[in-house]
């Protein structure tokens, strides 16, 4: 499951960024095909905080920063 979750999570971002960019650089697309990048990037977003969060709550021993060993 947590795996699963991980690759949600990638997933997510990648769509997040790759959405982002074509909302923000379109320059010949119509005002649809401009709001449908950015709802899938919002949707991306969203997803992919609320993946990070659950791996960060589930297992927070893997996530904690790292503290120098005496």
């Amino acid at each position: 499951m947590k795996k699963l979750i991980a690759m949600i999570c990638v997933v997510s971002w990648a769509g997040f960024w790759a959405f982002g960019y074509l909302a923000l650089s379109a320059q010949d697309f119509d005002s649809g095909q401009v709001m449908l990048a950015a709802l899938l990037a919002f949707v991306g977003m969203v997803s992919g905080v609320f993946a990070y969060m659950w791996l960060a709550r589930t297992y927070p021993d893997n996530y904690r920063r790292a503290t120098p060993s005496a």
